[in-house]
C-alpha cells in the first residue's frame, strides 16, 4: 500500500511577523520537519500544498513573501507542489489525480491551519476513500472567536483534532509517526 505525506500551507504569513500568525507555528513546523525527513527516508510520496488567497483575504496573497512556503519545509527534488485557492486541498486542484496516479491509499497530513485547511482537507480525503493520519503536533491553529466568545488557538486545535479523530482520521504525535516510519524502512 502506497502512502503519501501531504504538507498543507506551511507558509510565512502563519509565523510571527506574518499577516496571520497562528498559535505555535514554529513548534508545529519543527515537528512537520521531522515527519518530512522520516517520510523522505521511508520513500513516501511527498506533496506540498500552497494556498494562494484570492479576493479580499489579507494574507497568503500570491506574489507576497507571506505566501512563500516556510524555508524549513521547502519541496525537495521530485516532490509535487499543488497550489490551491480554497481551504480544501482537493477542491479545484489536481491533488486527487496526482495521488491516484501514484497508487496512494494512505495519507499522512501535517500543516496549517488545523481549524480550516487541515480540517477541510482531511474530511475531504476521508470522503474520497483515503485512510488518513493527522500528526497533531505538526499542525497549528489560530485563536478563534464567535459571538464574543474567544477560543484560544491551542483549544481550537485540540477540538478540531478530537473531531477528526472521532471518525475521519487517526491522530498521532510526530514521535510516534517517525518511529512507525522508521520500523517500516
Amino acid at each position: 500500500m502506497t502512502s503519501a505525506l501531504v504538507v498543507i500551507d506551511v507558509q510565512q504569513d502563519y509565523f510571527p511577523g506574518g499577516a496571520f500568525p497562528l498559535v505555535g507555528p514554529e513548534e508545529a513546523a519543527r515537528a512537520a520537519g521531522r515527519v518530512l525527513a522520516a517520510a523522505r527516508e521511508a520513500g513516501l510520496v511527498v506533496v506540498h500544498v500552497q494556498h494562494h488567497s484570492l479576493g479580499d483575504v489579507p494574507f497568503l496573497r500570491p506574489g507576497t513573501p507571506g505566501a512563500d512556503i516556510h524555508p524549513s519545509l521547502t519541496p525537495g527534488p521530485g516532490e509535487a507542489l499543488v497550489v490551491k485557492h480554497a481551504p480544501n486541498s482537493f477542491l479545484g486542484t489536481g491533488l486527487e489525480d496526482l495521488l491516484r496516479e501514484r497508487g496512494v491509499e494512505d495519507l499522512v497530513v501535517v500543516g496549517m491551519m488545523t481549524s480550516m485547511c487541515v480540517d477541510s482537507t482531511v474530511r475531504s480525503a476521508a470522503e474520497r476513500g483515503f485512510a488518513v493520519t493527522v500528526v497533531a503536533d505538526a499542525c497549528a491553529a489560530p485563536d478563534l472567536e464567535l459571538g464574543g466568545v474567544r477560543v484560544p488557538g491551542d483549544l481550537a486545535h485540540t477540538a478540531f483534532l478530537a473531531a477528526l479523530g472521532s471518525g475521519f482520521a487517526r491522530v498521532v504525535t510526530s514521535a510516534d509517526l517517525v518511529e512507525d516510519l522508521g520500523s517500516k524502512g
